[in-house]
């Protein structure tokens, strides 16, 4: 190594480097555009230049709840604190009126019977501690509040008025940020791809979706929307143009029962936006289908909302999902290692327009695929037989034992045969 790198000089394989870099064609890769539903079910907008800030306000318990936990978490601790400092201020204020910070009023307290407002407030750290006492309802016998001031008796009752308001605020906001719909969202799973093949004689838009938990979704319902981007006849651009599309469902209500992985199925018909693309135009196409399952969680009785969103570049033609759930000893086991696997079929590369104009289409295609399978089965059978022959083969040379001896034969006429057994 070291003889080597003495002998070319190093700047003589930078150049060389360089150059075979300038050489090979530079693929530059296509700039994805932005999609409206990330695959996680966010979505992928951001509001600038809102003026009216002050209708956040309005609604100030969906705000708290809407916050980052970091955020809830201060807002949940400086509210306590600043409440327990501003009734500390104003016991610390009573009693200063009431002249039980005077050192002189301990002499007079033991001589007569003089009685403070609050017992053992003598400062302000005094007087923060039995705030706290007073609001979070912890008594140590040492502060205790007498029938000597009015006035203390009536901050009492606002401090525990206060103290109750901030309690069901922050405690039901808490509440609501761990007991949110989008948690239970998280179980709920979707094809990484979808796929376009053919099923019952029509080309169908396909995808899987599947719950992780045991506890179901009650009243689950599928919707599929096509967005894109399209102009009007009058010239207006729609940038974010929103089509329903129907999901094949052999219930009459759109309900399905999410009690294993479904295929959610969606025939393109003459009413479906991918009616006109064939194999060729998908690639190209600036389309983005959103998925949306809704229903209500069974065990808080919240309505949940699960979405994921499909372009164009991750819808597989002519593809099909394998079955994942089998019967295993009187149980249905489901194996979610292959939830998202496919597998390729036939189908034509035509548009749906087409195959309903040409039926015959489907029946070639089907007939192509069905002379490959067997051809391949016959090329299969055959690789099979020549390897079975050349095992054996194999096994005769490498065995003596299995040699043929031969065995010769005397006739009564004194001629010899020669044969093998």
């Amino acid at each position: 190594m070291l003889a080597r790198k003495s002998i070319i000089p190093e700047e003589y394989v930078l150049a060389r480097i360089a150059a075979e870099n300038l050489r090979k064609p530079r693929i530059r890769d296509r700039t994805r555009k932005a999609r409206f539903i990330a695959k996680n079910g966010a979505c992928n907008l951001a509001h600038k230049n809102i003026r009216e800030q002050g209708r956040f306000l309005q609604d100030i318990f969906t705000t708290l709840v809407d916050l980052k936990w970091r955020h809830t978490l201060v807002i949940f601790t400086m509210s306590f604190l600043c409440s327990w400092l501003l009734f500390a201020m104003m016991w610390w204020l009573v009693a200063f009126a009431h002249g039980d910070m005077d050192p002189s009023t301990e002499s007079t307290m033991n001589s007569t019977k003089w009685t403070p407002c609050v017992t053992c407030v003598r400062s302000f750290t005094s007087a923060f501690l039995f705030s706290i006492e007073v609001q979070v309802t912890i008594g140590f016998g040492g502060r205790m509040m007498t029938e000597e001031c009015p006035l203390a008796i009536t901050v009492l009752i606002l401090q525990n008025i206060v103290g109750l308001i901030i309690n069901a605020v922050m405690l039901g906001c808490i509440f609501m940020k761990t007991a949110q719909a989008h948690r239970r969202a998280e179980t709920l799973i979707f094809s990484r791809q979808a796929v376009i093949a053919v099923r019952n004689g029509k080309l169908c838009f396909m995808f899987r979706v599947g719950d992780l938990r045991k506890s179901m979704i009650i009243s689950a319902s599928v919707r599929i929307q096509v967005v894109r981007k399209t102009t009007t006849p009058e010239g207006e651009v729609i940038p974010i143009h929103q089509v329903d599309i129907p999901v094949d469902n052999p219930i009459e209500s759109n309900n399905i029962f999410l009690v294993a992985p479904l295929i959610i199925c969606h025939v393109i018909d003459k009413r479906s936006p991918l009616y006109d693309i064939s194999a060729a135009d998908l690639a190209l196409q600036d389309l983005e289908l959103i998925v949306i399952l809704e229903g209500v969680v069974e065990t808080t009785g919240i309505t949940t909302q699960a979405r994921t969103s499909y372009v164009a570049e991750e819808i597989l033609w002519g593809h099909r999902f394998v079955p994942i759930v089998t019967e295993e000893e009187g149980v249905y086991a489901v194996d979610y290692s292959k939830f998202g696997n496919t597998v390729k079929v036939a189908a034509p590369r035509c548009s749906a327009r087409e195959l309903d104009e040409k039926p015959s289409i489907l029946i070639q295609t089907l007939q192509k695929s069905e002379l490959s399978h067997q051809n391949s089965l016959r090329k299969r059978n055959s690789m099979r037989r020549n390897n079975s022959i050349r095992r054996s083969n194999s096994m005769r040379r490498t065995n003596p034992s299995l040699i043929v001896p031969k065995v010769q034969f005397i006739t009564p006429e004194g001629s010899q045969s020669t044969s093998e057994t």
